[in-house]
């Protein structure tokens, strides 16, 4: 699918009107309402931080505790996936994380925050994968690129409607009614969801010969279940994607987390400015990973090979945005410093769509497992990276040095990416997939533009 002369007209059109473009926009949904269950806490930290008495470090404790479970679940929810189906892990996991959002509505104490945190994490932790495994059924290999850029958009809109929105309805609800109705919300999907996707597209009643004749073949689920899943290959082959995918999320946890309380902290504004600063710096995400995607694909186009096309795209994200956070170390000027944030955040989001094809291009058979491996990077990063904040910040008295760590991992993300990021089938000989051809560089699939 190529995104000019009316073709993104013609993508909404097919959205709209197929079964599979039906299915992509609840995948889009999926990756948009988690965002908004993880970060409404981070835009609402200050005030529930007043009414439970926890200090800066117990916040951050508090923050953290998502990735902890969300870490565990990571590789064991993408496996799931591969072998039960996206359809029934996705049910599970709304249901666990519609709980622990509406549970975090009558927290009481740290203890309580804590808890809650936990289970939306174990929620979360087998989304992303699961809703991975899912996209490779449901979407045409030659729009694998396209796809994981735009739903990966729907995620950093949520990070930049969730500030001014939650404020909104806490306004009116309070911090514990808002929590409440974003359960309710939460549950909506899980219901539309269940009732109307299926694992093997060729059962689902409403599609269509010529859309299957577009979706690659879908394994049985006796095939599924049986499989192998070719650990050693995986693991090794993953493991450089997956430190490139911590170094990256080390700074996206930090936005996620912290920037509502830098911008009151740091430069005593009040929570509805803050979340208008918010809301400008992650709109500037929203851009940058749809363009990402875009951009890594034209490369591809130019060069044939994909390999290089991820590698340069996701490289130049990381060395763009550490450069944009320097000046954060050193400036006083909040607009100077919103401008600066917003830059390195649009840098830091062109990487989302090149490396989370990763997985589906070298191992679709067992990409749910894949990116399980490799989204384990970015939990890990979700538990140290808010904690460190916390600690840093309090010690020192300053909000602007926890940037420091993250300009020197996005340094180390960068030479890695460049070096290690995997050229070719990461799965056993034995393992490689019939449904997309495997090119010398890793080409499995062309990504639409």
């Amino acid at each position: 699918m190529r995104l000019g002369s009316g073709g993104f007209v013609r993508a909404l059109r097919t959205t709209a009107t197929t079964t599979r473009g039906r299915v992509f926009a609840l995948i889009c949904l999926v990756y948009f309402i988690t965002y908004v269950d993880r970060v409404n806490l981070s835009t609402l930290a200050p005030l529930m931080a007043a009414d439970l008495h926890l200090d800066t470090i117990q916040l951050g404790f508090a923050l953290s505790a998502f990735g902890y479970t969300y870490a565990l679940f990571q590789i064991l929810g993408g496996m799931t996936a591969d072998r039960l189906g996206a359809r029934r892990t996705l049910v599970a996991c709304g249901i666990v994380w519609t709980v622990g959002t509406l549970l975090t509505g009558f927290v009481g104490g740290l203890v309580s925050l804590v808890l809650a945190r936990l289970l939306l994490g174990i929620g979360e932790g087998a989304t992303f994968p699961a809703a991975t495994t899912a996209m490779t059924r449901w979407v045409p290999a030659s729009e694998r690129g396209y796809a994981q850029g735009v739903v990966h958009s729907c995620s950093r809109l949520a990070n930049t409607v969730t500030p001014p929105l939650v404020v909104l309805m806490a306004a009116y609800l309070g911090w514990r009614g808002t929590f409440i109705v974003l359960a309710a919300v939460s549950l909506c999907w899980v219901v539309a969801w269940g009732l109307y996707v299926r694992d093997d597209p060729k059962t689902h009643p409403g599609c269509t010969a010529e859309e299957l004749a577009a979706l690659p073949p879908a394994r049985g689920p006796a095939a599924a279940r049986t499989e192998p899943t070719p650990w050693g290959a995986l693991l090794r082959g993953m493991l450089p994607t997956t430190v490139v995918y911590f170094c990256y999320n080390w700074t996206l946890w930090l936005y996620v987390t912290w920037l509502p309380s830098y911008f009151v902290k740091a430069h005593d504004l009040d929570i509805k400015k803050s979340a208008l600063f918010a809301f400008g710096v992650f709109g500037a995400g929203v851009i940058g990973d749809t363009l990402g995607g875009l951009w890594a694909d034209r490369l591809y186009r130019r060069t044939g090979d994909l390999a290089r096309a991820r590698r340069t795209v996701i490289v130049t994200s990381l060395l763009g945005s550490m450069l944009c956070l320097v000046p954060v170390l050193f400036l006083h000027d909040l607009s100077v410093i919103a401008a600066c944030l917003s830059g390195a955040f649009f840098f830091l989001e062109l990487t989302v769509g090149p490396i989370w094809a990763i997985p589906m291009d070298v191992a679709p058979k067992h990409a749910g497992t894949a990116s399980g491996i490799m989204n384990t990077g970015s939990a890990v990063a979700g538990i140290v990276s808010p904690l460190a904040f916390g600690v840093v910040a309090q010690l020192s008295g300053s909000y602007a040095l926890p940037f420091l760590g993250s300009i020197a991992l996005l340094l180390v993300g960068a030479i890695l990416a460049w070096r290690a990021l995997p050229k070719g089938e990461v799965t056993a000989p034995a393992e490689t997939p019939a449904e997309t051809p495997v090119l010398p560089h890793g080409a499995a699939s062309r990504a639409a533009t």
